[in-house]
């Protein structure tokens, strides 16, 4: 992390966020015009244990990360369903949690499936997670490649920057993406 300066007026500062339970990624850009500018990343791990005091970490770590950055809205990747329940509820969880991290500061919440961010970061939904850490560093001009994680909540506010699918000033907030189209 890095301490940074509020940002200038005319632009918007966005938080991404990558929920994890073990690991939950965080990315910090502003948006001035066209021009994305890297400000703050990293990760948040939990202990391993009990459920509740791990949600408490997230919750309270982005507390951290959202009173020393100060970020207008925050972006966040919705929850998959993959081949294990007991997973995807406990990534739903690390997913509450990061929103309500951000509801208690007053920030509006951007949500965008894992498809739509990395088609806005690098053109392809399908791509691998090197694709996106690659294309999140070129498009940031980081000098060196950002951890999973917090290339993943990079690419969510840089999506969300892009307007979501990189379809420009489309506001896609409350549109999800059925059989690959937004609807």
């Amino acid at each position: 992390m890095s301490d940074s300066p509020l940002p200038p007026r005319s632009s918007m500062r966005i938080l991404g966020i990558d929920p994890g339970l073990r690991s939950t990624g965080f990315g910090v850009i502003d948006k001035e015009g066209q021009r994305l500018q890297y400000v703050a990343s990293g990760c948040i791990k939990t202990p391993d244990g009990e459920l509740p005091p791990r949600l408490k970490v997230i919750l309270a770590s982005l507390g951290e990360v959202i009173a020393q950055h100060q970020p207008q809205l925050v972006a966040i990747e919705k929850v998959f369903v993959n081949v294990n329940p007991q997973s995807t509820l406990l990534l739903g969880q690390a997913r509450g949690a990061a929103i309500c991290a951000a509801v208690l500061a007053d920030l509006d919440v951007a949500e965008y499936t894992a498809l739509q961010v990395k088609q806005a970061v690098v053109g392809n939904g399908h791509a691998d997670k090197e694709q996106v850490q690659a294309m999140v560093q070129r498009l940031l001009n980081l000098s060196g490649t950002p951890s999973p994680d917090a290339a993943d909540a990079l690419a969510c506010a840089i999506c969300h920057a892009h307007g979501g699918l990189g379809l420009g000033a489309l506001a896609t907030k409350g549109l999800r993406v059925k059989n690959g189209r937004l609807v």
